[in-house]
């Protein structure tokens, strides 16, 4: 018998030692954001374009990794230029190794390695979710 619950046992702990990394958030705006090793994914804004992406990576940076409102978010590996790319943007609350600068142009900054926003700022892009979902 306790080399059953033995094996109960570890059957348990390994399947909720699953990295947290691993799991898929819906962020307010329907947009999907993976967790990864280094960071959070957004796959695409879900129709809103790179606010829409910003949107969902500052709900994940929100409900996931419990971040603060000033806390800043930071492109850690953006799209590759050209017209109609697609590639999931890696986002990050640690900037190490990054070059960080403000975000003037919100749809460029998905290109740019180190374009930062703070979470509130990033997090009022939902608004248009909020309204075209009505």
């Amino acid at each position: 018998m306790k080399m059953r619950c033995k094996l109960l046992v570890a059957s348990f702990v390994m399947g909720i030692s699953t990295p947290l990394y691993a799991q898929e958030f819906t962020a307010e705006n329907r947009v999907t954001v993976t967790g990864v090793a280094e960071g959070f994914e957004v796959v695409n804004g879900g129709g809103y374009g790179a606010r829409g992406m910003w949107c969902a990576a500052a709900d994940y940076a929100r409900t996931i990794l419990g971040a603060r409102g000033n806390a800043r978010m930071f492109i850690a590996e953006g799209r590759t230029p050209g017209l109609g790319q697609r590639a999931p943007v890696r986002f990050t609350l640690d900037p190490t190794g990054l070059d960080p600068s403000p975000v003037f142009i919100v749809g460029a900054s998905l290109r740019r390695a180190g374009a930062s926003l703070s979470v509130d700022h990033a997090y009022q892009f939902c608004a248009d979710a909020r309204v075209i979902n009505r």
